[in-house]
């Protein structure tokens, strides 16, 4: 349990700073003159790095301990977050930005490895969803101080209040944190990376898992709703700071409690019906959202229903990846499910800044969120064909009988 609370509170700060992002990169686009496009191609560029790099934990967790990966990534995370409050031109604030969203790629993969193995598969679904919904207990922290936060220090002094605590807790996982390295050894002992690669290819139902994933991502919560849905009630609909923010809030704070429910649901139910039900869930929530136009009590539907399914349904396709991946696969699979996910998945936002800069911030943060939708509803589709139950079976006896 020690492992799963510093993950947890690891994955809080790393929260923290993803949605306190949209509010700092409001206030980037006026102090540096930068336009929103440029803003969304910051974003996609350093969530795609921060998912490409994640393809190496495939072959680091061979050679270096889960907690050493955690521990020197958090302490770059919150040292490239705190420098950003240095930066005297866009360059020099993106170039920080970029490497404290390298420093945080650790946090899923190696965490989530640590997490599979040290929980059985009959609490492996709320274990990571806890892992996940302690990250959106930063969200709430965020939505509570982050506004007041900059008002007062200004967004230099915020990026400083919320690098810091990503060292501090970077230093306790290394001191703090034991692993048994059992994934590790069955790693070495079932071959080379390139084999483990071949046979995660070869994996009909892991393909059908990463196009899941790669789909979720056109509508996923962070990093993607938070950023879009701030820019739609300011840039479109041009509602008042203090509403903007309170339904930013509100957004947030929804997004803590569903990961746990959806996590507890998936140990019992399973993982299948509960994602598919979050991806229905999210298309509706994107365009209860946007048919509202104007209309406060739509808007306010719309916040709920994202914030409710649009961050659940990833915490689940962690878990039942955790489920069908033999343990000599674990951290490869997860290797290739994140750069996947937030590498290749993180170009839906450059996509969309694509579609802003052609069609005009007005209409096209509009089709953007019916993209959003849509790529939610494929990605519901694309999980029908996992053999999650089988494989899920077939797994648990395997690792009953080490």
């Amino acid at each position: 349990m020690q492992s799963l609370w510093l993950l947890a509170i690891a994955h809080a700060v790393n929260h923290a700073q993803a949605f306190l992002l949209p509010l700092i990169f409001l206030k980037i686009i006026d102090e540096f003159h930068v336009s929103v496009e440029t803003i969304a191609f910051l974003a996609s560029f350093g969530a795609a790095s921060s998912g490409l790099v994640q393809l190496s934990y495939a072959q680091l967790t061979r050679v270096m301990s889960r907690r050493r990966l955690l521990g020197l990534g958090g302490i770059l995370f919150g040292g490239g977050f705190a420098a950003q409050a240095f930066a005297f031109s866009f360059p020099t604030f993106a170039i920080p930005n970029v490497l404290s969203r390298i420093g945080g790629s650790p946090q899923h993969p190696v965490g989530n490895g640590l997490l599979a193995e040290q929980f059985m598969p009959e609490r492996r679904g709320f274990a990571i969803s806890a892992h996940i919904a302690g990250g959106n207990v930063g969200t709430v922290i965020v939505a509570i101080s982050g506004a007041p936060i900059i008002a007062l220090w200004g967004w230099r002094g915020a990026s400083i209040v919320f690098g810091i605590p990503a060292i501090v807790i970077a230093v306790a996982i290394l001191i703090l944190i034991r692993e048994t390295g059992t994934d590790r050894a069955a790693a070495k002992a079932g071959g080379t990376v390139r084999q483990a690669f071949r046979q995660i290819i070869g994996d009909r139902d892991l393909r059908w898992l990463y196009l899941t994933s790669v789909l979720g991502g056109g509508g996923r919560g962070v990093g993607v709703v938070n950023l879009f849905a701030l820019l739609y009630l300011t840039t479109v609909l041009h509602l008042s700071d203090s509403l903007t923010g309170l339904m930013y809030g509100v957004l947030i704070v929804f997004a803590v409690p569903m990961p746990l429910i959806s996590g507890w649901l998936s140990d019992r139910i399973g993982r299948k019906p509960v994602i598919i039900g979050v991806y229905i869930g999210g298309a509706v929530g994107f365009l209860v959202f946007l048919v509202s136009g104007s209309n406060l009590l739509g808007l306010w539907i719309g916040i709920a229903l994202m914030g409710l399914f649009s961050f659940a349904e990833s915490p689940q396709l962690q878990a039942l990846l955790a489920d069908i991946a033999a343990p000599k696969l674990r951290d490869a699979t997860y290797a290739v499910y994140f750069t996947l996910a937030f590498g290749v998945g993180s170009l839906w936002t450059a996509i969309y800044g694509v579609i802003i800069d052609y069609a005009g911030e007005t209409t096209g943060v509009q089709i953007v969120f019916v993209l959003m939708a849509l790529a939610f509803l494929l990605a519901a589709a694309a999980t029908f064909p996992i053999r999650a139950d089988q494989r899920a079976r077939e797994n648990a006896a395997h690792e009953a009988s080490l």
